[in-house]
């Protein structure tokens, strides 16, 4: 379960106790969950957030970047975050096929992140075209509107239930 925690939630100064008493009053376990966190929200008080960062990944939670490349953070810090994700924005995303500038930064980013041991998401997909690309230039995951539009959560788990069948069926013929 990937959650969004605002500037403000972030720089609270008990987050992390927050954090781990709902999941201990929760069937969810720490690995499941991953928090996204805007790459401003870090650049703001960097040293004082890697703490923050610390703590949750003891608990066992995974951290992401959100919005990675929007910002003006200063790439040296990437090193110290200990997060697991850099999710590219889907500014780069929605230009990749009219800026060629725009493809040089995704590749750069996903470089980046696989340098540094981290998993790269790119926001936004919403053509075969985008897919494609991103997916030639190893990208490891990818989201957007081309996978499906926000659904209500009868629908959501039909779909799930379905793409899941459809997997089980393909391994059973395969084997």
């Amino acid at each position: 379960i990937a959650v969004n925690v605002s500037p403000r939630q972030f720089k609270q100064p008990h987050l992390a106790q927050t954090i781990r008493n709902i999941l201990e009053s929760t069937p969810l376990d720490a690995e499941c969950l991953e928090l996204e966190i805007t790459e401003s929200t870090l650049i703001d008080d960097a040293s004082k957030f890697i703490d923050t960062l610390h703590t949750l990944k003891t608990i066992g939670v995974k951290i992401a970047i959100d919005d990675f490349g929007t910002g003006y953070s200063n790439l040296a810090y990437l090193k110290d975050f200990p997060v697991d994700r850099l999710k590219i924005d889907k500014a780069f995303v929605n230009w990749l096929e009219n800026d060629p500038a725009n493809l040089a930064i995704l590749k750069a980013i996903i470089v980046l992140g696989h340098s540094l041991d981290k998993k790269v998401v790119a926001e936004g997909v919403e053509t075969k075209n985008q897919y494609d690309f991103l997916a030639s230039i190893g990208c490891d995951e990818l989201q957007g509107y081309y996978f499906s539009h926000p659904l209500p959560e009868s629908e959501f788990e039909a779909l799930v239930l379905s793409h899941h069948q459809q997997v089980h069926s393909t391994n059973r013929l395969s084997s």
